[in-house]
């Protein structure tokens, strides 16, 4: 797939582009329907939808002008308001509502993949050493935090991107994100739907928690009842009996593909799936170079992780540094055009995605 110039790059970009704005229109238009047949309030998931969109939209803008101080600085904000903001951080509160320890990790994860990707686009030695220490003290910021879960994720991602300097082709290894997207989905359904061994099942609510678990089963009870439609968006908390019972609760089941085909059915459940596919083969087109693609991928994978199993995805920040670090990944620098120019040397590794 190598191009010939800049124009047909942008050729080549316009299908994955107009698939991408075609799927957002449908993720926001899929909720009005469910809300207008069943009832309930769709703004939820169209803030998520504009949050992704707004965020995508920098990070092609940022990556294009500035393909390594934008990551950068995408990196620093996201830890900046992780440590700032109380609600992000989990603490020793036991009022505190669930959700947020997961919104941490998420950030870490995010924050943690725009350090490295900053580091992969950065052309001295020095400065792309100076990236990935910045990468590392994101890490030990979720460790002094507290989030054990955020000091794993982002020290994968860490690991991983170092390993994705390596990989010559990108195709194999973005199937496998795809699949282990796919995967990390498949523990809370079947913990929902108490499919698993008893023991492993006993030990896995443990980590879990009974209400986590209750919310689930409540959910996935929904599903087999409303399976087209959905129960309607946002009207998960009134309808479940754990959430109702519960003071603590937030009205959602912690899961976000329990939670859209819960209220939005089978069909508000596999638009986002759809969009992860799009992704990935956005990232796959992708001019920037395999390293920042995988690197990106690794974190934007953790992020679905986080997500299949925390409430991640409900706070607005998430949903733009999801955006914005897709975005990044996908954006092709002004200074490849330069580079080229008018039938000139075109750098083998950022225009041949395998």
């Amino acid at each position: 797939m190598a191009s010939d110039g800049p124009e047909a790059d942008g050729e080549r970009r316009i299908g994955p582009d107009a698939a991408g704005v075609v799927l957002l229109g449908v993720c926001a238009a899929w909720p009005l329907i469910t809300a207008a047949t069943r009832g309930g309030r769709p703004e939820g998931m169209l803030l998520a939808v504009l949050a992704v969109a707004a965020g995508y939209a920098a990070g092609r803008i940022g990556g294009a002008l500035l393909p390594v101080a934008a990551p950068c600085a995408g990196a620093l904000a996201g830890i900046g308001l992780t440590v700032a903001v109380p609600h992000l951080a989990p603490g020793p509160q036991i009022t505190a509502p669930l959700g947020h320890a997961g919104a941490t990790t998420a950030m870490v994860t995010l924050s943690a993949g725009a350090a490295c990707c900053a580091a992969w686009a950065a052309t001295t030695p020095a400065v792309r050493i100076a990236l990935r220490l910045l990468a590392v003290g994101v890490v030990v910021t979720a460790a002094a935090l507290g989030s054990v879960a955020g000091c794993a994720a982002g020290s994968a991602v860490l690991l991983c991107s170092l390993a994705a300097g390596r990989v010559r082709r990108r195709g194999p290894a973005l199937a496998g994100l795809g699949v282990a997207a796919v995967g990390v989905t498949v523990p809370a359904w079947a913990v929902a739907g108490d499919v698993l061994p008893e023991g492993f099942a006993s030990a896995l609510e443990g980590r879990l928690t009974a209400h986590r678990v209750g919310l689930w089963r409540d959910a996935l009870g929904m599903v087999r009842d409303h399976m087209v439609l959905g129960v309607g968006p946002g009207r998960f908390g009134e309808l479940s009996t754990t959430s109702v019972r519960s003071p603590l609760s937030d009205g959602k089941p912690h899961s976000a593909p329990l939670q859209l085909a819960a209220e939005q059915g089978v069909v508000g459940m596999v638009l986002p799936v759809l969009a992860f596919g799009w992704l990935l083969y956005a990232l796959w087109r992708s001019p920037r170079s395999t390293a920042v693609v995988l690197t990106a991928g690794t974190a934007l994978t953790g992020l679905a992780a986080v997500a299949s199993v925390g409430n991640a995805l409900s706070f607005t920040a998430v949903s733009v540094g999801g955006g914005l670090l897709a975005g990044l990944a996908t954006s092709r620098p002004f200074t490849d055009d330069t580079a080229r120019g008018p039938g000139g040397p075109h750098r083998a590794e950022t225009g041949r995605p395998g």
